[in-house]
């Protein structure tokens, strides 16, 4: 596992993450994905969707916009209680959440969520916790600030409506329940997912991609009868934690967190966390939120969720259990787990991300022993280049290629050197293990498949 500092710098280095509007100096915490960053970031979303739709049984996808009717938030509570508890810095006039103040000065052991705003002034005034950046205690009270980013539809000022931009994806998919049970002939259990963007106004510890203002959630609903609610909320932290460990996670680096302070209509709710170099923190979460969803989005839309079961006839509200894991923060695990220096027998270190082969931005990097073999390369690049992701590198010693695909986890290089213009035979070599054996051009794509398999 790496720290966030060499992370980072590998990421902009090789083309993973890099700073938003980087040329301008940056915007706090936002990030844009590189060449190589976003082909990590698509193989993990499409590893995602493969386990909770493709390979799931009654589940169905969806993309739903990113503006909804401002009723939908009125409706979810959000624009009632969609805040975070901020203070601000008299010195250095910066703004700071004040459960993240608390949960940093007790390393953990406070829990600011069980706390009420004047409790958690009461405890930052006695414990003298100061300001992060300039290190005066010299704070206002706690304001909640609401987290949703708010705009307005409309061509002049009097036909303007506020809209908001969503703060979260599950409402998509609730919205859109009735929707996708009539058009797919859905029996309950079923379930939606989605991928999506969501975006909020919050501070951020600034601690790389691990928060940011505006991510990217994979989230699968699953609707069900209230008697089998928790038989299926314990399945999906199964699922959870099996589709983590599939993704090559080392199970002692992942722990179960149950949330000490219910929401008042949830039943139970359940986070994965990660060991990530600023200590466990979660990665996703697993919530029985009972039938408050569609109750409420039947309240305030006036249209009937009651579902009709076919076999009994019973009409019911069904209650949904949600798995949601952002996929940014996802990323960063994978970075974090995947990150190692090793030390090799000839005393020197090279980099290496260990990917699993399925996620790797490339696949494969087709090398030509030298630049006046680059025809027959490119004949090979082309070949591969139809079935894999794959780059090319013909710059500087083989060896110091050979680094700069170990530092972007490609699975396997293949060269071509002058015996391939005569046998038609590469050499291979393993990212991991670095051996190399030869193949035959012919038996590549076969060989590249089985070797990446998920």
């Amino acid at each position: 596992m790496g720290n966030f500092d060499k992370i980072v710098n590998l990421s902009k280095n090789r083309g993973f993450i890099f700073p938003g509007s980087d040329i301008y100096d940056g915007l706090a915490n936002t990030w844009d994905y590189g060449p190589v960053g976003v082909e990590l970031k698509n193989n993990i979303k499409r590893a995602w969707w493969k386990k909770f739709v493709q390979e799931a049984h009654n589940s169905f996808g969806i993309d739903a916009d990113i503006f909804m009717n401002s009723r939908v938030w009125d409706a979810s509570g959000h624009t009632a209680s969609f805040s975070d508890p901020k203070m601000d810095c008299k010195s250095c006039k910066t703004r700071h959440r004040a459960d993240n103040l608390i949960e940093e000065h007790s390393k953990g052991k406070v829990n600011p969520d069980l706390m009420t705003n004047e409790e958690m002034e009461k405890y930052i005034n006695e414990h003298h916790i100061c300001c992060p950046k300039c290190g005066k205690c010299d704070w206002t009270g706690i304001r909640n600030f609401n987290l949703m980013f708010s705009t307005s539809r409309g061509v002049t000022d009097e036909s303007q409506n506020l809209i908001y931009l969503r703060p979260e994806t599950a409402q998509g998919e609730f919205v859109n329940f009735l929707n996708v049970q009539r058009s797919m002939r859905a029996k309950v259990p079923f379930g939606i997912a989605q991928i999506g963007k969501a975006f909020r106004n919050e501070v951020t510890p600034g601690n790389f991609t691990f928060r940011t203002i505006e991510f990217e959630q994979m989230e699968h609903q699953w609707f069900c009868h209230a008697d089998e609610s928790m038989k299926y909320y314990e399945e999906y932290k199964k699922k959870a934690m099996d589709f983590l460990l599939s993704l090559g996670f080392n199970k002692e680096h992942l722990r179960y967190h149950d949330h000490d302070k219910l929401a008042h209509y949830a039943k139970a709710a359940c986070d994965i966390q990660y060991l990530y170099p600023i200590g466990w923190e979660e990665l996703n979460g697993i919530h029985h939120r009972g039938d408050w969803d569609l109750s409420r989005h039947q309240e305030f839309s006036g249209k009937s969720m009651l579902y009709l079961d076919p076999y009994t006839n019973e009409k019911y509200i069904p209650n949904v259990i949600e798995y949601s894991i952002g996929a940014d923060r996802l990323t960063l695990a994978v970075m974090c787990e995947a990150y190692e220096e090793e030390k090799l027998d000839n005393g020197e270190t090279r980099v290496v991300m260990h990917f699993h082969p399925a996620i790797a931005p490339y696949k494969v990097a087709i090398l030509p022993l030298q630049k006046n073999l680059s025809e027959k390369t490119m004949e090979v690049y082309s070949k591969l280049s139809k079935h894999f992701m794959v780059t090319y590198d013909e710059a500087g010693s083989i060896g110091k290629r050979y680094r700069r695909q170990d530092e972007i986890g490609t699975p396997m290089c293949v060269t071509i050197d002058f015996d391939t213009l005569e046998d038609n035979t590469v050499t291979v070599r393993d990212r991991d293990t670095m051996q190399q054996i030869r193949i035959k051009i012919d038996d590549l794509v076969d060989y590249v498949s089985e070797k990446i398999k998920y």
